[in-house]
């Protein structure tokens, strides 16, 4: 699990070059990466293009169907509403997410009522100073 958390904290890190949170997601199938992607809202000015939307959009397109029930969703930051919304949507059942987002993060909600497995990664060091050292910019 260290080595496509890794995956996805290195795809997050593409997201800083256009300023963007920086958010990493994977999608695997058949313990394949069948799709990766990371935030481009500030990219393309598009408050929908959050990393997991991007990933599930990939994986639909790798696989040729929006039904993505035998995939695992690998995420660097709890998904928010939207996305847990493409997550039930598209019948994802387990997801793994990097560090929580107290703020706008579903994952209760999606397992209590979506039966969707939601797993926190236990090491999320990497990822919190990532997105630490994007909001000091910021600020």
């Amino acid at each position: 699990m260290d080595e496509l958390m890794g995956i996805a904290i290195e795809e997050a890190r593409k997201s800083l070059i256009n300023e963007d949170i920086p958010v990493g997601a994977l999608i695997i199938h058949n313990n394949i990466i069948i799709s990766q992607a990371h935030n481009e809202k500030e990219l393309l000015n598009d408050a929908t293009k959050h990393a997991e939307i991007l990933a599930i959009e990939g994986a639909c397109k790798k696989l040729n169907t929006w039904h993505l029930d035998d995939c695992i969703l690998i995420t660097t930051m709890e998904p928010c509403m939207m996305c847990s919304g493409a997550i039930v949507q598209a019948r994802i059942k387990k997801i793994i997410y990097g560090v929580s987002n107290e703020k706008f993060g579903y994952s209760k909600i999606l397992s209590e009522k979506y039966k969707v497995e939601c797993i926190k990664y236990s090491d999320d060091s990497k990822i919190i100073k990532l997105l630490q050292n994007f909001f000091k910019d910021k600020r």
